[in-house]
């Protein structure tokens, strides 16, 4: 049996809706013999009428879908059975029926069509159906094998990334572990081989990478995307060049900065090692992340170590106190539902299965069904990690309104969600917030400059990594189809023209580094949303701080604000109903740029150059 496609059902109802009724004698009806009038014709809808009825239509079964595909994914992140492949299974039909239906023929000829008449429409519908189009790019069905093929193969890759057995000392570990490691260990060979430990995933992901590389330009090419990085970049409504020259300009906007503290990185690192000679690139493995990405714990703040407190009120406090910030600005309780299904805490050493490390936060249904998944423990990382992830639940749940539908609750671009979530982890470290929740004394005395430094190594340090090195490695490996033989050679090649970081030893082909960054398998070619989402923190903290509060940008307390909720409610409401350009501008006044975020650090610099003077600069 055929079935009839959405976007016919809709347009029928419609008519059907529009046609009289049948004529039906009354009392005063004219002789037989009178003429008939001719009979009426059915009304033809309007397109404002005719797209009304597609998306009416349309956004209901995507919604179902959209919610049977969160389940299954959940459940392949949550339960991860080595061997057991039911999970992967039920992940891909899942979305096979999703793709099915957001990239068949009919719907994508229906919103062409509707696009074509764009003029007639309104606004919301216009961005309605360019959200849906863009859904379709992702999984048309005129090239339904190859669909198929990519959804099965991202499931699989899932299950090789977060089953992976890590090994250190002959033992298993787990990232957690190995983060720790890191952030703790002083003897430069046993951090090489903490760092190689942490690689070893590499390799056993390279395979299904390159396959993934090829089904997901095939799919967005069917729609006229040139590669999938193109496809990615067009959500923000810019082309790949535009995208990556605003990226570049990001990073060279704040080059003077990175420079000062790669050179103050690189001595102090080594003195702290006990290495005689300063290298002029960092090893990769001295570096406290795994992917140089974060520095910020080679910085202790005396009266700010948070780590003894929050180990002592444990994970689920910490969970507990991300959710009362948010009511204290007037934002809602969580409803019951995050705290009866999230996953948000490690699991039992001896559990028969594994999950995602990686914490993120999930909008199962598009409704009131939100979710984090995390592994939360009692330090300072997983502090700033609950206030990040909560605020994008927090997002989910301010556009989740009558005025916005489903296929616009996202945010006013990708960055924008990044941003609101890594904007109240900053607000929630700064001193007089904690001094007001007892976890600092007040009195305690403490040194600025060094608060300064270990944000700088936090947010200034991951610009190069976000917007350079993982943006440029998936630009090169989709839309410059980067030949299989030079994967690892162009990733640090890259690592040494942005963070001024080497590999401690020779890293051949017959390793895959950049595969160890789990967004390079499934969540891809969209690293700069990061980037882009510190700059648009800073420009939101800097107008919060001066023109809100009233306080310094480098000492504020949001706690209790019911203005700065306000403010940031109005920029969560409207979803993606909104152009995120104009959000900015009406918001802060400004258009996006570094400007706030050079600000902000300005007064470490004369530190840094005092610190590295007669210091060799190799950036």
């Amino acid at each position: 049996m055929k079935k009839t496609s959405f976007s016919a059902m809709a347009v029928a109802a419609l008519l059907a809706a529009c046609a009289p009724t049948a004529n039906t004698p009354t009392a005063s009806t004219t002789p037989a013999t009178t003429t008939p009038e001719p009979a009426t014709q059915p009304a033809v809808p309007s397109w404002p009428e005719r797209a009304e009825a597609f998306l009416t239509g349309y956004s209901a079964e995507y919604v179902r879908l959209y919610t049977q595909s969160a389940e299954a994914e959940w459940r392949s992140n949550t339960r991860i059975v080595p061997g057991d492949t039911s999970n992967a299974g039920a992940t891909a039909r899942a979305n096979e029926r999703m793709a099915a239906f957001a990239g068949s023929a009919a719907n994508i000829k229906e919103l062409r069509e509707l696009l074509d008449h764009k003029d007639q429409l309104t606004d919301l519908q216009v961005k309605q159906l360019q959200a849906a189009l863009y859904n379709a790019a992702n999984s048309p069905q005129t090239i339904a094998d190859v669909v198929k093929r990519r959804i099965k193969a991202e499931a699989a890759q899932t299950e090789k990334l977060y089953g992976f057995d890590y090994k250190f000392g002959g033992k298993s570990v787990t990232t957690n572990d190995l983060d720790e490691l890191l952030r703790k260990e002083n003897n430069p060979a046993k951090r090489q081989q903490i760092w190689e430990a942490s690689k070893a995933i590499g390799p056993t992901l390279k395979d299904g990478l390159l396959n993934l590389r090829d089904l997901r330009n095939q799919t967005v090419q069917a729609l006229g995307y040139p590669d999938y990085f193109s496809y990615q970049a067009s959500d923000y409504g810019m082309s790949r060049e535009e995208m990556l020259t605003l990226v570049r300009k990001i990073n060279e906007e704040l080059r003077p900065l990175y420079r000062e503290l790669h050179t103050y990185a690189r001595y102090e690192l080594a003195k702290k090692y006990g290495q005689k000679q300063v290298p002029d690139y960092l090893p990769a493995s001295w570096l406290p992340n795994r992917w140089g990405q974060d520095w910020s714990a080679m910085v202790d703040v005396k009266g700010l170590n948070l780590d003894p407190i929050l180990a002592k009120k444990g994970a689920e406090w910490q969970v507990k106190q991300a959710e009362r910030f948010y009511q204290s600005l007037g934002f809602q309780a969580l409803p019951p539902v995050f705290y009866e299904k999230s996953s948000l805490y490690p699991l039992p050493k001896d559990a028969a299965y594994k999950k995602n490390n990686h914490a993120s936060a999930w909008h199962m249904d598009l409704n009131q069904d939100v979710r984090s998944l995390m592994s939360v423990e009692g330090n300072t990382e997983w502090y700033e990690t609950t206030h990040h992830e909560l605020g994008h639940i927090y997002y989910y749940l301010t556009y989740t309104n009558p005025e916005v539908p489903p296929l616009l609750r996202q945010g006013a671009n990708r960055a924008y969600h990044e941003a609101m979530g890594s904007l109240m982890g900053l607000a929630a470290t700064q001193k007089p917030f904690l001094a007001g929740l007892g976890l600092v004394d007040a009195k305690t005395k403490t040194d600025q400059t060094q608060t300064l430094l270990k944000e700088a190594l936090n947010y200034a340090v991951f610009i190069p990594f976000a917007s350079g090195v993982m943006s440029e490695w998936e630009n090169s490996f989709y839309a410059d189809k980067l030949p299989a033989d030079q994967l690892n050679a162009r990733w640090w090649a890259l690592a040494k023209q942005y963070q001024g970081i080497v590999p401690p030893t020779t890293r051949g082909e017959q390793y895959l580094d950049p595969a160890t960054k789990t967004h390079i398998n499934d969540d891809p070619a969209q690293y700069y949303d990061y980037a882009l989402s510190y700059v648009i923190l800073f420009q939101l903290h800097d107008h919060i701080s001066k023109n809100i509060l009233k306080q310094d940008p480098h000492a504020t307390n949001y706690y209790g604000s019911k203005e700065v909720g306000s403010f940031l409610a109005d920029i969560m409401r409207p979803g993606s109903s909104k152009d995120w350009r104009v959000v900015l501008k009406e918001k802060t006044g400004e258009d996006l740029s570094a400007r706030a975020m050079v600000e902000y650090f300005q007064p470490l610099m004369a530190y840094l150059k005092q610190q590295n003077k007669g210091r060799k600069y190799t950036m």
